[in-house]
């Protein structure tokens, strides 16, 4: 198993699971990243289900990407975008959604790594 330093995420990692992105209509994720809300807690149960499905490499990359510097993080949701046209995607690449980002990664570590 790769070590979190050895793991490298991309924008095809992003591509890999965009469904979660693209759930959300661009209208409802742009409200939510202007008022800064904690999804993360709405979604608690069904992220603690989910948890239980991945295997030790998945999880290895969720830490990667949660100890990211969120600009790093940006830049790479900026490529996917660029590479699919998904306007979620460009929603959390734009410099505005950093402290939304933030907040809710911080809220996903505390359920993902308690």
């Amino acid at each position: 198993m790769e070590s979190e330093n050895e793991v490298k995420i991309t924008e095809k990692d992003v591509i890999e699971i965009m469904d979660v992105f693209t759930r959300v209509p661009p209208l409802i994720l742009k409200m939510v990243v202007k008022g800064n809300k904690n999804v993360v807690k709405s979604f608690e149960s069904q992220i603690k289900e989910y948890k239980k499905q991945l295997n030790p490499e998945e999880m290895v990359k969720i830490e990667k990407v949660m100890s990211m510097p969120v600009p790093e993080l940006q830049e790479i949701l900026g490529k996917a975008y660029l590479e699919t046209g998904q306007k979620q995607l460009k929603i959390l690449a734009n410099p505005k959604a950093e402290e939304f980002i933030t907040g809710n990664l911080g809220e996903l570590r505390k359920i993902l790594f308690p």
